[in-house]
C-alpha cells in the first residue's frame, strides 16, 4: 500500500477501534463534523454528523455489548472498503456486512455505507441504503440501454 492507502486503511481502523471502545474521543478524531452514515433498508439512519454516529455505537456497546472486527480491508488511496462481523455479545446475534468509507480533505472519514450480508426485502421495489443520494452522487438510476443489439 502507498502512503495514502496506508493512511486512509489506519483511519477505518481506529474507527473500529473507537467502536470497540466506546471511546467518544476516538470516533471524534477519526469522523468528520458533517459524517454521514447509511444503512439499509429498516435498520435506522441516516445519521447525520460525528455526535449521532458516535452515539449510535457507543450505546450499542452498552446496550448489546456490541463488537466488531475487520474480517477484509481494501485501500485505493481516496476510499476504503471493509467486510466486518458485528458481535451483540449480549443478545447472541452476529451481523456480517460491509462498509463504503469516503473522506474529507483532511483524511476524515466523511461518509460511511453500510451493506448486510441478508436477503433483499421483497416487499420493497427499490433495495437501497436509505436516504442515500444515489443520482446524486453518480449512481445509476437507470438500466444500460438495449444491449442485446450486437
Amino acid at each position: 500500500m502507498t502512503t495514502r492507502e496506508e493512511q486512509r486503511a489506519s483511519t477505518v481502523r481506529q474507527y473500529f477501534e473507537g467502536c470497540n471502545s466506546a471511546s467518544r474521543e476516538k470516533l471524534y478524531s477519526v469522523l468528520a463534523d458533517n459524517v454521514i452514515h447509511y444503512f439499509p433498508p429498516g435498520v435506522g439512519g441516516p445519521y447525520h454528523g460525528k455526535e449521532a454516529v458516535a452515539n449510535l455505537w457507543i450505546e450499542f456497546v452498552k446496550e448489546k455489548g456490541s463488537r466488531w472486527t475487520i474480517d477484509r480491508l481494501i485501500s485505493d488511496g481516496n476510499e476504503v472498503a471493509v467486510e466486518w462481523t458485528h458481535f451483540k455479545t449480549k443478545v447472541g446475534e452476529i451481523i456480517r456486512g460491509a462498509e463504503w468509507y469516503e473522506f474529507d480533505a483532511a483524511g476524515k472519514i466523511a461518509e460511511i455505507r453500510a451493506y448486510y450480508a441478508s436477503p433483499r426485502d421483497a416487499s420493497l421495489q427499490v433495495t437501497e441504503l436509505q436516504g442515500f443520494p444515489y443520482a446524486g452522487k453518480g449512481f445509476a438510476t437507470e438500466p444500460p440501454g438495449d444491449l442485446s443489439r450486437g
